[in-house]
């Protein structure tokens, strides 16, 4: 193979390598839109739900998916800046910063798949207990409107069944006014209508709130996890691609100044 041939082969992959940065960069922007997007729903809806949680290792996940997302915003417009620019010293911080945020999303989809496997037990520990003992109570205002929430929006009462209520600290209270489940509970509200839990006036639905919200939940991590490691398999990918193109600039300085 004559040394003319070798250039021009080496120019061409330099070309190629350019032009997949190029594809990739796009990929990014629309791959780090979307963990934002993720993140950024993964809080606002539904984020009363948060408070019913005993650890906070779904809202951290969401945050974490938010910083990546965006960090790639930025962290995009440096590769593309860097890759016309051909700086090798532009390109090798594009490049630890797409390890860095890759590092981000793994732990962000790592964090999700492990609350997941966990996420029945904690329901199933914690629930009936934050709602029995808080419902109502001084200074608990954020649980009780996300209570009162979750029975309205996914048509529950109580968190195994309706007779939950009955330990309640509010229901055995004066302040409940003789109701034996909250309002919430009511499939249309009026006043007082908590008084009277026949299944043709509050909710009855097998498995309580838990069920429901385990699974709304569930749904959510799977997203978060799924599009977390899933685009930080698209960033190790790029990172591969910028590396190519950092070792190829640099062999052909080496060869222009060898040819000097």
């Amino acid at each position: 193979m004559s040394a003319a041939h070798k250039d021009d082969e080496e120019d061409w992959l330099t070309v190629c390598l350019k032009y997949l940065l190029f594809v990739f960069n796009f990929l990014f922007w629309v791959g780090g839109a979307a963990v934002l997007g993720v993140g950024v729903w993964t809080l606002v809806e539904k984020s009363d739900y948060l408070s019913l949680l005993a650890s906070s290792t779904f809202a951290v996940s969401a945050y974490i998916l938010i910083l990546a997302g965006s960090l790639v915003v930025v962290t995009g417009f440096l590769g593309c800046c860097a890759v016309i620019r051909e700086q090798k010293s532009c390109l090798s911080t594009y490049f630890f910063l797409l390890l860095f945020i890759f590092l981000i999303e793994l732990v962000a989809g790592v964090l999700a798949y492990v609350y997941y496997q966990r996420l029945s037990f904690e329901l199933k520990e914690h629930l009936n207990q934050t709602m029995t003992e808080n419902y109502a109570q001084q200074g608990k205002d954020t649980i009780t409107s996300a209570v009162d929430r979750l029975q309205q929006d996914f048509k529950c009462c109580g968190s195994n069944h309706s007779q939950d209520w009955m330990r309640s600290v509010y229901i055995r209270s004066e302040q409940s006014g003789n109701r034996v489940v909250p309002d919430s509970c009511c499939k249309t509200i009026t006043p007082a209508c908590g008084r009277r839990d026949h299944p043709s006036n509050i909710y009855k639905v097998e498995g309580g709130c838990i069920t429901k919200l385990e699974q709304f939940l569930a749904d959510h991590l799977l997203v978060i996890g799924a599009v977390g490691i899933g685009v930080a398999c698209l960033q190790l990918a790029g990172a591969l691609l910028t590396a190519c193109f950092i070792y190829l600039l640099y062999k052909e300085e080496q060869e222009d100044f060898g040819a000097l």
